[in-house]
């Protein structure tokens, strides 16, 4: 509810302006009244109202002074200014102060109620303007931190650059010592699936970051999180790490149904070897596939099995450590950039005594490339599709005569097969994307439309749908809109005499200012500009 303050010196009038309008049935919250400024304004500080009624004229402190004093701290206050015909000098500073309204006394309640309601609707205006723009900052700054990320990762920026643009992201990378934890939750990622938990738990988290300024936290979409870690003067790097993974695990401990994992990298001492530090957490994560979910692993903790060359007997390898459901996690939920990692660690899982045995390997590849060929089933294909790409593993040979052959062969297969699971993972979500697109053109005059409202209008959560629909349209959700908004609002220059206020409200837009805002940053001119161009 919109909050009100009265400040008048009248008692009579105070009073009758307090009781002879049924405030909460208006639609408003009297939060308080004083007898002059200096009583009103610590109330004021307490109470915080939207809108504030005061008298011009008054002892201690009169109605300028303390809207001044209000300006300064709470600029988003509306005033409104009570005052005598012969104040009308004083009116006029109290307009140069930025009061919103001034009314003359004598007034009826009837008059004052028209105005605060005039007052309220730029109060509502203007939050929904914030709102939006602030979902819009949100989407571009975490777009740019994704895009920042990658350029860390791929190492090819000077530091200068990378502190430069990091601080214009809001992400201070300045530390002696940095780490990087890659992090991952999961939980049903099909449309109709229960998605508030999940959200939960990364509100949960984004509340950890914003108490420790150690960490910095990149949301990497479907992927999961990138968190760097900095070493900071009061705390050394490996007590921030500790402390973080502990509250990563106090948070998911509330949550049965979410699984979670993550691979932490080897500390570095240069922000321009951070790259290095991505491809050592790279490597731990890529063990959720090999490994049971709800645990961290270090990549300093990964070591390699000696090499061990003889051939072993029959007897002596070990098919139980071969599990097919590694595999299949892999194959439906894996990145084709995950590949080539993925099959050194499942090769390195079974032991080099194992991997040495040419019958092993035979069966390894064997299992996987049926493993493929179900997946690829159920999603609709042939089994000619795999055989086409990757040849008939019948007829080669020579697939399985060294390690090498036989690690070269399976990531064709994996990235084959990963290749066509994004094609049918496409094609199931643009009729999500089409149904979203044909919500957007329907609700798209209606101001309360927002990403939840239309990810809710797919089922899916705001967080999926977000990365969704930015992968398949090439634009976040906000620019999406704006877009669809702006053509309706050229559409409606072009063909009809209405007004540009009549044209923002008919396309979404309660403030015919911000519309003018939006249009001009949009198209390079004014709604009256382009009119006359047209």
């Amino acid at each position: 509810m919109i909050k009100v303050f009265l400040v008048e010196d009248e008692i009579i009038m105070r009073e009758g302006i307090k009781r002879n309008i049924d405030w909460e049935k208006e639609g408003f919250l009297f939060v308080g009244e004083a007898s002059d400024g200096e009583l009103a304004y610590p109330m004021i500080q307490k109470t915080k109202p939207d809108i504030l009624i005061t008298d011009i004229k008054m002892p201690f402190m009169d109605g300028l002074e303390l809207s001044r004093l209000v300006k300064q701290e709470m600029s988003d206050v509306k005033i409104i200014i009570l005052s005598g015909y012969d104040d009308f000098e004083l009116a006029q500073e109290g307009i140069n102060i930025g009061i919103t309204d001034y009314l003359l006394k004598p007034i009826t309640g009837v008059k004052l109620l028209e105005a605060v309601k005039r007052v309220a609707q730029t109060v509502l205006e203007e939050r929904e303007f914030q709102k939006t723009f602030e979902q819009e900052r949100l989407e571009n700054l975490q777009l740019a931190r994704q895009k920042f990320f990658r350029s860390i990762v791929l190492g090819k920026s000077q530091t200068s650059a990378l502190l430069k643009e990091g601080r214009e992201i809001g992400m201070d990378l300045v530390a002696n010592c940095y780490n990087i934890l890659l992090f991952q939750i999961f939980a049903d990622e099909e449309p109709g699936g229960d998605f508030g938990k999940k959200d939960n738990v990364a509100h949960d988290i984004e509340k950890v970051i914003e108490n420790t300024p150690e960490i910095l936290m990149v949301d990497l979409g479907i992927e999961g999180w990138a968190f760097i870690l900095k070493e900071s003067a009061e705390k050394p790097l490996k007590e921030i790490e500790d402390a973080f993974l502990k509250e990563l695990k106090d948070i998911l401990e509330n949550y049965n149904e979410i699984e979670y994992f993550g691979g932490i990298g080897k500390a570095v001492e240069r922000l321009s070897e951070l790259n290095k530090c991505f491809e050592e957490a790279s490597h731990a994560f890529a063990y959720r596939y090999l490994k049971e979910r709800n645990q961290i692993i270090y990549s300093s903790a990964l070591s390699e099995q000696p090499y061990i060359r003889e051939e072993p007997e029959l007897g002596s390898l070990e098919v139980k450590k071969l599990d097919r459901r590694v595999a299949e996690r892999f194959l439906k939920t894996g990145l084709k950039s995950e590949v080539a990692d993925f099959v050194d660690e499942y090769f390195l899982s079974f032991g080099e005594r194992n991997i040495q045995s040419l019958l092993f390997r035979g069966y390894v590849t064997m299992d996987m490339y049926f493993a493929a060929l179900a997946l690829l089933e159920e999603l609709g294909y042939e089994a000619e599709v795999l055989v086409e790409s990757c040849g008939n593993i019948q007829d080669m040979v020579a697939v399985f005569s060294t390690e090498e052959a036989n690690k070269e062969y399976l990531r064709k297969v994996l990235e084959t097969t990963i290749d066509l699971r994004e094609t049918v993972s496409q094609q199931k979500y643009h009729s999500i994307l089409v149904d979203a697109k044909n919500y957007i053109e329907q609700h798209f005059d209606n101001e309360d439309i927002s990403l939840n409202s239309v990810a809710a209008s797919v089922n899916l959560s705001p967080n999926h749908f977000s990365s969704i629909f930015s992968q398949g349209t090439g634009q976040t959700f906000i620019e999406y809109l704006t877009s669809v908004r702006m053509e309706k609002a050229r559409e409606l220059l072009r063909t009809s005499s209405m007004k540009s206020a009549e044209i923002a409200y008919a396309v979404g837009y309660k403030d015919s200012h911000y519309f003018s805002y939006l249009f001009k940053k949009t198209q390079d001119c004014t709604p009256k500009e382009f009119r006359r161009q047209a």
